[in-house]
């Protein structure tokens, strides 16, 4: 039976029953899935475009693919999955599915790149596949779960993701120090520890996402009856184009706040994920050449310091909510993000790599409350029946701070810092702790 596209104005399901852990495990399991492609490509693109000859003031260039993809695909995937109904897979769910197989697919081929441009195409088709799994898991939470527990589901999603960007990051440091496997390899080409990781990664990927798929049901909007074929024929493309660019003029307040303090945390991610490896392998391992084991061992170590912040994060997941009872959401959000910060701009005075890790507890703090904080908050101030595409419009906010960030951090690193990268982590340490103080102008409606 084909997937019905609807026309979501049925009033939302009142009085949504309280789910048990295991239920609201089984839904949040994929994201451990997703968040292991996502950790992959954060500590190891841009290793691997530099591998390839990418210079370092070209890799946030190289990376505008992430964002441009997400600017695209995220409230087109919205609008659709808040539109979809089958009897069997429901609304999200079959977005899950197809984003996990398309995801998997280039996790298997990206370390396969034999250039530098094949490497950029592969990280366009990765992150919008990631992309079109990942933005109806929002909206997920919000389906199934009500206020009182909602909470707990962005919580432990954002448990699961630590878990998977652990494992992952820590993967090519593993296959390397323990079972010896290659961390160098001649000009051009990919050690065998990355690439075994990312295989890795694909049949995680798709195994995880499909465990949330099967193991979860959907409830029908409570008028699946009123909806037609003839009804479904006589939306197109335009209203849908209509409907999504209305969509950013009729943002909630609530909305608006929250995307102000999302705009400066992002770019503050995105400068790390560009840029830790360069910075690290500089002021801490003392090495450009991409050829050397000094530069590889580096690149492995960053996987180990993007482990320690997403094991902090998944450990702090089901801490942060209850700090948020005492001291409220926005609160909690501001405090973690201005110890973040503090961490990104203590970097500069650190070249030992043990003490490196240091930074990464406050980092770790400020990604659990990313990830948890103000999608909880938004859920509350969305209407019911537009909750994936305002997730999807939401994260507007999250990509247009890291297509700036593409666009201006490799002229900051090259002219004003001698292409020295550890100031693009300084400059992305100022904007978290910006995005910290903004959320004092945050209205929380939901509490």
């Amino acid at each position: 039976m084909a997937l019905v596209t609807i026309d979501p104005v049925a009033p939302a399901r009142k009085n949504k029953p309280n789910l048990t852990l295991f239920q609201i495990f089984n839904m949040s399991f994929g994201f451990l899935g997703i968040q292991f492609g996502f950790a992959l490509q954060n500590a190891n693109v841009s290793r691997i475009f530099q591998t390839l000859g990418a210079k370092v003031d070209e890799i946030p260039i190289l990376w505008i693919a992430a964002p441009l993809t997400g600017l695209l695909v995220q409230p087109i995937i919205g609008y659709l999955s808040d539109r979809t109904w089958h009897p069997y897979w429901g609304r999200r769910r079959p977005f899950f599915f197809i984003g996990s197989i398309l995801a998997s697919l280039a996790l298997f081929t990206m370390p396969n790149s034999t250039a530098l441009w094949m490497a950029a195409l592969l990280l366009w088709v990765l992150d919008a596949s990631i992309n079109i799994s990942m933005e109806p898991f929002r909206a997920f939470v919000g389906d199934k779960l009500n206020s009182r527990q909602r909470t707990t589901g962005f919580a432990m999603q954002t448990f699961f993701i630590g878990v998977g960007a652990v494992i992952a990051s820590l993967l090519p440091y593993f296959f390397t120090n323990v079972l010896n496997i290659s961390n160098t390899a001649p000009e051009g080409v990919i050690p065998d520890s990355v690439r075994y990781s990312f295989y890795i990664g694909g049949l995680v990927f798709f195994s995880a996402v499909s465990w949330t798929v099967f193991s979860t049901k959907e409830m029908p909007p409570d008028d699946i009856q009123s909806w037609s074929e003839e009804k479904m024929r006589s939306k197109g493309m335009v209203n849908a184009i209509t409907e999504i660019t209305n969509g950013f003029t009729t943002m909630p307040p609530t909305m608006l706040q929250l995307a102000i303090v999302q705009f400066f945390t992002w770019l503050a991610f995105f400068s790390m994920w560009i840029y830790t490896t360069s910075a690290v392998a500089q002021n801490a391992f003392h090495s450009t050449d991409t050829t050397s084991k000094a530069y590889q061992d580096a690149g492995d170590w960053v996987g180990v310091m993007f482990m320690v912040y997403n094991a902090i994060s998944a450990i702090t997941a089901f801490l942060l909510p209850l700090l948020a009872l005492k001291i409220r959401r926005k609160y909690t959000h501001m405090i973690c993000l201005i110890i973040g910060g503090l961490g990104l701009v203590s970097m500069l005075f650190i070249q030992d790599k043990t003490m490196l890790l240091l930074p990464m507890v406050g980092i770790g703090l400020a990604w659990s409350s990313t990830l948890t904080m103000p999608y909880a908050i938004l859920a509350g101030a969305l209407p019911a029946h537009k909750m994936g595409f305002y997730m999807g419009v939401f994260n507007f906010f999250i990509v247009i701070p890291q297509i700036l960030a593409a666009a201006i951090l490799g002229f900051f690193v090259r002219i004003l810092f001698n292409d020295q990268s550890i100031y693009a982590l300084v400059i992305g340490g100022v904007s978290m702790i910006i995005a910290g103080w903004l959320n004092v102008f945050v209205k929380d409606a939901d509490e």
